[in-house]
């Protein structure tokens, strides 16, 4: 996928920073890329970056603006349109991650058309997939999975596959979700696939590789969410993972989007290694992904070891703290030094 750049960050009015997480997802990983953002009124969350008109953005020389916010069910707002095709009518290409084709719309449709001005949509793909085979293929899987949707799993993911090329491991990222995509330029929106062919997408993504080559499969959803266990089901079948990180926001006390309690972490593991034996018996658990966003510094370092010791399983917040106690024991487990 090539989108040109750099990117305008689009977060609409959305309310709160979760909901703007693909936009502070290519900020944090892919920096360069990005030019400033623009907000509508009545938005609460913001980037490091500007507040810039659509004539400023063009004017700097930015070339696509980026839907940088989500919502359930992936839907456009009405109220965003006017933003969207102003932005064409300024010569700005537009990328979305939503489960609507942008050219679905008429007024977007027409003014891109009369712009001459791109429209990608990354939750869609030309690719078919056959149907998951759960056959055993060489290489080594990491999946991050969550005790929630929207914990990190994509960070964790990043961050493990950056701290496996660091020590000269080689390995892959593989993007299953919008905001993935826009950081790795490739992958599948496995929420997008038809049910029946999502573990086949998920070994589409992660196909037979050298023996020594690791790919760090970016988790979806969450095995205990009522609205999103089945993505996460057929992402765990096809990705076939050796290893699994447990990836945790520890101030909730109920799962985003519905009343359901956020599971323990015991029991997502449990629950992990009892699905993911149908396709990979010796999967295991190797670590613990923390999310401390949320708190200080000693309450994270404290609560990380408690839980750590806990669970008898490396454990640190990957982004803050860096992913060397996960990736020393992944190394021990499967002999890599």
């Amino acid at each position: 996928m090539s989108i040109s750049k750099p990117y305008l960050l689009f977060l609409g009015d959305v309310k709160d920073e979760l909901a703007a997480k693909t936009a502070h997802g290519v900020l944090d990983w892919r920096p360069e890329w990005c030019l400033g953002q623009i907000t509508l009124p009545g938005c609460k969350a913001h980037t490091t970056l500007s507040e810039m008109s659509l004539a400023d953005a063009t004017e700097a020389g930015a070339k696509t603006m980026v839907i940088g916010c989500v919502n359930a069910g992936g839907v456009l707002p009405d109220h965003w349109i006017e933003t969207i095709v102003d932005a064409l009518n300024h010569g700005l290409d537009i990328a979305a991650g939503l489960h609507i084709e942008l050219a679905s719309i008429p007024a977007i449709a027409e003014a891109a058309t009369k712009n001459k001005r791109k429209l990608h949509d990354l939750r869609f793909t030309d690719l078919t997939f056959p149907t998951g085979k759960g056959e055993k293929r060489s290489g080594k899987r990491l999946l991050t999975v969550g005790t929630d949707c929207s914990v990190g799993k994509k960070y964790s993911a990043l961050a493990l596959q950056k701290g496996l090329a660091d020590r000269n491991i080689s390995s892959d990222f593989c993007a299953t979700g919008q905001t993935g995509i826009l950081i790795a330029e490739r992958g599948v929106a496995i929420d997008s696939v038809v049910s029946d062919f999502i573990s086949g997408a998920a070994e589409h993504i992660s196909p037979a590789t050298k023996d020594n080559h690791w790919d760090v499969i970016e988790g979806q959803g969450a095995l205990h969410h009522p609205s999103f266990a089945g993505v996460s089901l057929g992402l765990l079948h096809g990705s076939q993972p050796d290893a699994f990180v447990v990836c945790h926001e520890p101030t909730r006390s109920t799962m985003r989007g519905v009343s359901a309690p956020i599971p323990s972490i015991q029991d997502v593991i449990d629950l992990t290694i009892q699905l993911g034996r149908l396709t990979n018996p010796d999967i295991r658990c190797v670590g613990l992904a923390i999310n401390t966003m949320m708190l200080s510094e000693n309450h994270a370092k404290n609560l990380i070891e408690e839980l750590g010791e806990a669970h008898k399983l490396p454990a640190t917040d990957p982004v803050r703290f860096g992913t060397d106690p996960i990736i020393d024991h992944i190394c021990a487990e499967f002999k890599l030094v």
